[in-house]
């Protein structure tokens, strides 16, 4: 799978992928991502990638020249001839979900996370896009507004990500296939001692019987 991010603030998406298991799984050969500064395509001195809107109004919009000129790059650089999608990060577009993550991971082989800012891009985006056959979707990850669209890149990705084979080295090891999200779990020592009161592990989970364990995390789904 790949992915390319663009981006006004590179660093930011750097440090999140230079850790952990994503950074093992872009190692390995199971992840392509590739982080672009939009900056980077702008023709003017001060790299200007965002502007006044028209008809007024508080904030800046995103122009829509370097977008297209990044997207129309990466995809020529990737060859992608299919199974491609240009996701733009936004707190109106539709709610992104387990489902959502899961359905983009078998269908697609290339994603494109624009990190939006401001008051969001210009909407003649959506147009050209759709003009030259490049398919676009608007995600937001939650009921809220964030300074940027950095942190939400990072979520898609990563939420997409879990379900690539090999990624978490096991398919065993996605929680909601095993047990459900938001089981209960227990790990030592077998009892917690703090001011004065003992904490201590269900008696079920060290009892060695796993039907009666698997049933027990059943009933705490």
């Amino acid at each position: 799978m790949r992915f390319d991010i663009i981006t006004i603030f590179p660093e930011i998406i750097n440090a999140y992928l230079n850790e952990s298991i994503i950074k093992r799984a872009r190692e390995r050969g199971f992840l392509d991502v590739r982080v672009h500064n939009l900056r980077d395509y702008t023709n003017d001195k001060h790299h200007k990638v965002d502007d006044r809107p028209f008809g007024g109004g508080p904030g800046m919009v995103m122009k829509v020249e370097p977008i297209v000129k990044a997207i129309e790059k990466i995809i020529i650089a990737g060859c992608s001839t299919s199974g491609i999608i240009v996701v733009f990060l936004d707190a109106g577009g539709k709610q992104f979900d387990a489902k959502r993550a899961r359905q983009f991971s078998k269908k697609y082989n290339h994603i494109i996370l624009i990190a939006g800012r401001y008051e969001g891009m210009d909407a003649r985006l959506l147009k050209i896009l759709k003009a030259n056959s490049r398919k676009l979707t608007s995600i937001s990850i939650g009921p809220y507004v964030l300074t940027g669209g950095e942190l939400p890149a990072l979520v898609v990705l990563d939420a997409i990500s879990r379900h690539i084979p090999g990624v978490l080295g096991k398919e065993e090891s996605l929680e909601e296939k095993r047990h459900g999200v938001g089981v209960l779990a227990y790990t030592r020592p077998e009892v917690f001692e703090y001011k004065g009161k003992k904490y201590r592990v269900p008696k079920v989970l060290l009892s060695g019987d796993h039907k009666r364990v698997e049933d027990w995390r059943k009933k705490k789904r």
